[in-house]
């Protein structure tokens, strides 16, 4: 085996593993988020963050030098466009988890504020003095973003 080969052998076997690591953990993402487990997600968080930035780095240098992976073995090649196939169809999964499970958030936050206003809104009224009662100054804010 010549050195480019091995090079990029290597290459490809190490974004192969990567883009499988990456599979495995927003998998394991995904069946939290399923099983309503979400604070498991916390732990992990900055270590998807991390796996991610790698792929997307290591992913952009292949797809503006592909020369620097070509001379890598078939199987070695073939093992990473399977990788980024199965890869591909957990972030599609993966975005629609996640998405449903910001909805259900978001829904809450504001069922929530919305008894929490309507809550403070009652028992205001005039007293015996026909002066306006205090109601509750508080307020309550909602941030459409979660």
């Amino acid at each position: 085996m010549t050195a480019d080969v091995e090079t990029a052998a290597l290459r490809v076997q190490h974004l192969t593993r990567l883009t499988r690591d990456l599979t495995d953990r927003l998998s394991l993402e995904m069946d939290a988020l399923r099983a309503h487990r979400a604070q498991d997600l916390s732990e992990g968080m900055a270590q998807t963050q991390e796996m991610a930035n790698l792929y997307r780095r290591e992913s952009a240098q292949v797809k503006a030098n592909p020369a620097a992976i070509a001379a890598a073995p078939e199987a070695d090649r073939r093992a990473l466009i399977d990788a980024t196939e199965a890869f591909e169809t957990i972030l599609a999964e993966h975005a629609v988890t996640v998405e449903a499970a910001r909805q259900i958030s978001e829904g809450l936050v504001r069922t929530i504020a919305a008894e929490v206003a309507g809550a403070r809104a009652q028992g205001v009224g005039y007293g015996a003095s026909g002066q306006a009662m205090q109601g509750d100054g508080r307020a309550v804010a909602l941030n459409r973003t979660a």
